[in-house]
């Protein structure tokens, strides 16, 4: 009987490791772990596995260079590589395939999507392997297939979609509270049991002055000061994911909030709060523009009465969109460009004769007179194939109208940005009986 295939997972939150090693391992997969690059490298040349899981953003090494130096080396060259990112941006994704990876995994992660493409591409690289031993037989064949497979890989790439978001993001967040919780009990502990091994092993080093050659050896080869060093950094820098993660789950689960059949009282700016912490990460400023300003002006609303997880997924739908807009103004423009006039987003809320009143602007390119009257149709979309479903700004605008009572609309003047106003009783009126699956696209 073969040995179950090993997969190395590399990730430096804890969380999604423990989600994605559970997944793998549930599955019938041999496990192996690192928290970064540098150990990933490492543990690469040391025990070769059959696929590497990577995360994107880390510390020191980002995935990016990780998978280059992977690639670069003739040894682990052919190791097929997923990458795993919250980054949904099409040039990321180009770069990844440029250094060599053959997928990608969009956090928050999906069991079922993570299980069906590891299998995929543990059946590719079978496929490879065959070939090669194969080639005078069926050379024709395989590349038919390793054709095949890559063309529905870069198919599924492109048709992503931010599906069921709520149901999605709940999920998640009651899944990293079980780790989390295991983590954070057992960080102190470890804390403790690090210290008195390092005393330990300062007594041995004083009433053993002289080691053997090969204890020297084996101290050297560890580089036990720089281990001494390093180690309570890292749990330092764990119980700050801890803390991190927590901050997250209470998000997502602000944000995925189960609607009853009738609307209840709800804090509108816990919900946008949530909202821009879940889509923090495509704030953040990278390599081709500074970071996104989200300003926040709230004003003394009370407690509104509404279905929270799907006015939620509305917030979600505008703030996506706002950035996709500024992204698209950023096309042609420099750094320093728009560093001196920078992206901005702004939500403002207020109380209005009974009515909440929601205003997300840009400072984008803003809408054409053309396009306007448009947006809010079933299927019409500006963005490109695989971009974007259309149905994004219809659903949100079928969300605040008839299961809200309330009324979304548009202000744009082209080149100077967009505004979307929401406006909502603040005390729920009759609500139609629609029954729907609420599905904002904000990809």
């Amino acid at each position: 009987m073969s040995s179950p295939e090993l997969i190395l997972v590399v990730d430096d939150t804890p969380a999604n490791l423990e989600v994605v090693c559970e997944t793998l391992s549930d599955a019938g997969y041999e496990v192996a772990t690192a928290l970064d690059g540098d150990r990933a490298l490492k543990r690469v040349q040391a025990y070769p596995p059959d696929l590497i899981l990577l995360d994107v953003q880390m510390p020191g090494i980002d995935g990016f260079e990780t998978c280059k130096r992977l690639k670069a080396d003739p040894t682990t060259a052919s190791i097929p590589i997923i990458f795993m990112t919250a980054l949904s941006d099409a040039d990321s994704k180009v770069k990844g395939f440029v250094l060599g990876a053959v997928d990608y995994i969009t956090k928050p992660f999906q069991e079922q999507e993570v299980l069906a493409r590891v299998k995929t591409h543990l059946q590719l690289r079978q496929l490879t392997k065959n070939l090669e031993q194969r080639v005078a037989e069926q050379t024709a064949d395989l590349e038919a297939a390793l054709t095949q497979l890559q063309e529905s890989q870069l198919h599924l790439v492109h048709t992503e979609k931010m599906c069921a978001l709520g149901n999605l993001v709940a999920g998640v967040a009651h899944e990293i509270n079980n780790p989390l919780c295991f983590i954070a009990g057992n960080l102190k502990p470890a804390q403790d049991y690090i210290k008195d091994l390092f005393q330990l092993i300062e007594l041995y080093q004083k009433e053993l002055p002289y080691p053997s050659a090969s204890l020297q050896e084996f101290v050297e080869e560890i580089d036990l000061e720089y281990l001494q060093e390093d180690l309570p950094k890292l749990i330092d820098s764990m119980q700050e994911g801890v803390d991190r993660i927590h901050t997250i789950s209470t998000s997502l689960r602000t944000f995925s909030r189960s609607d009853s059949d009738l609307p209840i009282p709800y804090n509108i700016h816990d919900g946008i709060d949530s909202t821009i912490l879940i889509l923090k990460h495509r704030l953040k400023a990278n390599e081709s523009r500074p970071e996104i300003q989200v300003i926040t002006d709230y004003g003394d609303l009370p407690q509104v009465e509404c279905f929270a997880g799907q006015l939620n997924q509305v917030f979600m739908n505008l703030l996506a969109n706002a950035i996709d807009a500024l992204e698209e103004s950023n096309q042609g423009r420099s750094f320093a460009q728009i560093k001196a006039n920078p992206n901005q987003i702004t939500v403002k809320t207020q109380l209005s004769e009974s009515q909440a009143v929601i205003r997300i602007q840009d400072n984008g390119i803003g809408i054409t007179d053309a396009v306007k009257p448009k947006i809010f149709e079933h299927l019409f979309t500006t963005k490109g194939v695989g971009q974007g479903t259309g149905l994004g700004l219809a659903i949100a605008r079928q969300i605040v109208v008839q299961k809200h009572s309330g009324t979304l609309e548009v202000n744009s003047t082209l080149g100077q940005g967009t505004e979307f106003v929401i406006s909502i009783p603040v005390k729920a009126l009759a609500v139609k009986d629609i029954q729907a699956t609420i599905c904002v696209d904000a990809a």
